[in-house]
């Protein structure tokens, strides 16, 4: 380990033919010191490591699989990751970009998910439940990547007795999730023996630390800031570094209180609307196979259309993009009694005549299919962009993250109207809840009991339907070493 400060400062580093390797910051360099330490002692050790995102885990990651790489007698270092792409793909492609920075580069092979350097390989193990993985032994060290990902039970199980025979100390990286993920375990287990023996186990850097270091990442950050919302769970865990519950209100008091606008509820795209970017979303009830919508909850589902107003926001300076844009509820339409053949109808008199949308998102699941296809089929007819969502697991996850952060200041229902509509609008908003599930996933939902969450999907297709529609100026994206 004699090269360890050579390998922690790139300036020591001969650059090779894509230049020097970045130099660590100051709470990158304390951690890896810590990781070094305890592949020195050999004493099966573990250590947890936060960092806000973007702050430079996989650079850490990187330059310590590199030191490693180069030492004798290393062996194999087991990463596990969650899945193999693109996760873990990631990782391999960083630390062979590291490694050809080195004048030992064409000594070293990478095949598969493997890169080796002469005795020493670094072995890449994805997590996810189909995989095998039994029958490796881990060398000088084991990471776990995005460990607040990987299921804790098959860790144990499968990965965990990797390191045995070596006593190899396991680091787990990642950021906060919810309090049962295998990262916030091992968090806190780590700050119970350091209240013990006084060793430092847990490391976390959140977004102010990062910022501190690097002036590049405060300008991201507030942009992060500004389009999530404070109180949304992508900013809480991944910058704030703060777990969330499994479970609750999907939208707190104070997004509650934001929400609720004063503008006038709108009938239709009048002269004041002109020009305003206008979006629909559409929530589709099941129909039976007489073609009744059918019973949920004591009461019949509804096919519900929401109508968005898109406002766009300057730059607050030039050469800076754009902030997101503001979004106004003009219009719910509820259809609790209504044919395939009806509501194609009324659909597209709406989207022909009455309000012109630039975009309409549509849920395809089930018989939304069918109704979907004759919209798109139409399209030339009304000039709008049709957007299907089928929802998944996935997709419901994207539309609940979309709609939380557009909740955060960003979107307004028109002023109280006495309306049947605003009233079931509000009781879903209140009643509404929130599930966060492993790999950050997370599904919204009404209980059947108190009612429906029709308004609640539609607003979400509609918040999908709306986005990057806004004139903003063009930037290329950030590429993950420019900044972590």
């Amino acid at each position: 380990m004699s090269s360890e400060q050579a390998t922690l400062n790139a300036r020591r580093h001969t650059p090779g033919r894509e230049g020097a390797i970045p130099s660590l910051r100051p709470y990158q360099v304390e951690a890896a010191r810590a990781m070094l330490a305890a592949v020195r002692a050999r004493d099966a050790r573990t250590i947890s490591i936060q960092i806000a995102r973007q702050g430079g885990k996989n650079e850490l990651s990187a330059q310590i699989e590199l030191l490693l790489l180069l030492a004798c007698g290393a062996g194999d270092l087991i990463k596990i990751a969650p899945s193999l792409r693109p996760q873990g793909l990631i990782s391999l492609a960083r630390l062979w970009g590291r490694l050809r920075q080195t004048p030992l580069a064409p000594h070293a092979a990478r095949h598969g998910n493997t890169i080796a350097l002469g005795a020493n390989r670094l072995v890449l193990l994805p997590a996810g439940p189909t995989s095998n993985v039994l029958g490796h032994t881990a060398g000088a060290l084991m990471e776990v990547d995005e460990a607040q990902d990987i299921d804790p039970e098959r860790f144990s199980r499968d990965f965990r007795p990797m390191g045995a025979s070596r006593a190899t100390p396991t680091v787990f990286y990642g950021t906060p999730w919810t309090e049962t993920s295998l990262l916030e375990q091992m968090k806190q287990r780590h700050l119970e023996q350091e209240r013990r023996d006084g060793i430092r186990r847990h490391f976390e850097y959140d977004w102010q630390t990062v910022a501190a270091a690097n002036p590049q990442y405060d300008r991201f950050i507030l942009e992060e800031r500004a389009r999530l919302g404070e109180h949304n769970p992508v900013w809480r865990t991944q910058y704030c570094l703060e777990t969330v519950p499994g479970s609750g209100r999907l939208f707190n008091p104070q997004e509650r209180a934001l929400m609720a606008g004063d503008h006038p509820r709108k009938r239709l795209r009048d002269r004041e609307l002109l020009a305003a970017p206008i979006v629909a979303g559409l929530d589709v009830a099941g129909l039976d196979v007489a073609g009744a919508t059918l019973y949920r909850g004591g009461d019949r589902d509804h096919t519900v259309l929401t109508i968005l107003q898109v406002l766009p926001e300057p730059s607050p300076e030039p050469r800076r993009p754009a902030p997101e844009p503001r979004l106004r509820i003009l219009e719910h339409i509820d259809w609790p009694h209504a044919s395939h053949d009806e509501l194609l109808q009324q659909l597209e008199e709406l989207l022909s005549r009455t309000w012109r949308p630039q975009r309409f998102a549509i849920d395809m699941t089930g018989i939304g299919e069918a109704l979907a296809a004759a919209l798109h089929a139409r399209g030339s007819h009304h000039r709008c962009e049709i957007v299907p969502v089928r929802f998944t697991e996935q997709s419901k996850s994207r539309l609940g993250f979309g709609l939380l952060a557009a909740a955060g200041g960003r979107l307004t229902c028109y002023a109280q109207d006495g309306s049947p509509e605003y009233r079931e609008f509000w009781t879903q908003v209140s009643n509404a809840q929130v599930a966060y599930k492993p790999n950050r996933l997370m599904t919204f939902h009404v209980d059947p009991a108190h009612g429906h969450d029709d308004y609640i999907a539609s607003l979400a297709l509609a918040v999908e339907a709306a986005h990057g529609l806004a004139p903003r100026i063009a930037r290329g994206r950030r590429r993950e070493e420019d900044l972590d």
